[in-house]
């Protein structure tokens, strides 16, 4: 048993995730704090454990969190990403009062895992992008990267959870009148997004498995582009595009100017994508201006893997989709901040140069990759069905409370500064 701490717990998942790990934190001897910053977070805030419920504005934030770090003795704080609005003047102040910021977010390596890390994720994780680094650091972690438990599809579940948070909001400009959401668009716009576009995702599917079933037979070869969210903080903060529109512009006049004149580049919409951006539309003026009839093909659906496994290879900003790609041995480009953006993993050379030489992922540096992210910053559940939660909650504990995370442990054995440089 580790030495009691004291945790605050700022914005979590739309989910009852925080609630059940407080109260497994409060059973294990430590103390747990909550603060809120809408109606959604007080709903889901199922324990007897203490809480606060901010109401005021944004920069005032800070000195109201310092005086609960004082009343409480805080020596840690737990979040779901760092890169919320309500997050990110926290997680600074924290880091020079001594206090250790534990970051929850969707798995690297979906779906049977979930992130946690220390300090930051994604851009902002503390993962060197140096694969010998990687090569050395399998030497200490298990052979297997494989979860120990799966858990049943969530989407559902997620969804109820999601509606449920977000119908809370409606009381948010009377309860919480200073509150800004972090998502690029209110959920009311986001579930008539959704509605509008699965309506029609039937005859898409049809449509797309005809599509896909006719580039397959023909024997061409493809590029393979899945898109990201436009709301997504990879692209909004940790990329150089706005959006998906300027991402598939960009990539497009380079393949119509450098790749080989009989590929083709294939573009595939997000699965949680809510049909307000006209992608297609976007696809067809690309289309039109670049010349590039039969060249490009737009999907709105399609099996993810089997489109990686077909294709030359994979151009992503910083998609989880890139681990799909490397595990497939796909050469895969990465053209903004991703995790796994390094030599031996990602192609180094420009877009132009992917087009002709794309660079092949060295088996044994994912091997060690995906190793060693299982058994630092990866935990085995999920955030929404019951036995998701059960099982992450179980997993998470031993790492927020331990005094070094297996990552910083392996970053004092090996020091990134001490492997050559790739």
């Amino acid at each position: 048993m580790s030495s009691q701490r004291s945790y605050l717990l700022l914005q979590g998942v739309c989910s009852p995730f925080f609630s059940v790990l407080a109260d497994h934190l409060i059973s294990r001897g430590h103390q747990v704090v909550k603060l809120n910053f809408n109606v959604g977070d007080q709903l889901y805030w199922r324990t007897k454990a203490p809480s606060y419920n901010w109401r005021g504005k944004l920069e005032d934030l800070p000195e109201f969190v310092a005086g609960i770090w004082q009343r409480h003795g805080i020596t840690d704080q737990i979040l779901f990403g760092d890169c919320r609005p309500v997050h990110q003047d926290i997680i600074q102040k924290a880091r020079s009062n001594s206090i250790r910021n534990h970051v929850f977010e969707e798995g690297y390596l979906r779906p049977y895992w979930i992130t946690l890390e220390q300090e930051g994720v994604n851009a902002n994780s503390m993962l060197p992008r140096n694969s010998d680094w990687y090569l050395q650091a399998a030497n200490y972690v298990p052979r297997s990267s494989s979860p120990k438990h799966k858990i049943a599809s969530a989407f559902n579940t997620r969804a109820l959870h999601d509606v449920a948070y977000h119908l809370g909001g409606a009381l948010n400009p009377v309860l919480f009148p200073h509150y800004k959401t972090h998502a690029a668009l209110t959920a009311p716009q986001e579930y008539l997004g959704y509605l509008w576009r699965f309506a029609r995702l039937r005859n898409c599917k049809k449509r797309d498995e005809e599509k896909i079933k006719k580039l397959l037979e023909s024997g061409r070869r493809y590029f393979f582009l899945p898109l990201q969210l436009n709301g997504d903080f990879q692209v909004r903060q940790h990329s150089a595009f706005g959006d998906m529109n300027e991402l598939m512009t960009y990539v497009s006049e380079t393949f119509a100017l450098h790749a080989p004149k009989d590929a083709m580049l294939v573009f595939k919409n997000h699965p949680l994508d809510m049909g307000i951006t006209p992608h297609a539309q976007d696809v067809e003026t690309i289309i039109k201006h670049y010349n590039l009839q039969n060249r490009i093909l737009y999907l709105e659906t399609g099996n993810l893997n089997q489109l990686v496994h077909h294709s030359e290879g994979l151009i992503t900003l910083n998609s989880t989709c890139g681990h799909v790609s490397l595990a497939a041995n796909k050469p895969t480009i990465a053209l903004a901040n991703a995790i796994y953006s390094m030599p031996g993993l990602t192609h180094q050379g420009s877009l132009e140069s992917f087009w002709y030489t794309p660079q092949a992922p060295d088996p044994e540096v994912v091997d060690a990759f995906r190793r060693v992210l299982t058994h630092t910053v990866q935990v085995n559940g999920g955030f929404y069905t019951p036995d998701g939660i059960e099982l992450a909650v179980r997993n998470s504990v031993s790492l927020l409370e331990a005094e070094q995370s297996p990552l910083e442990q392996l970053l004092c054995q090996i020091p990134e500064s001490l492997c050559a440089l790739s």
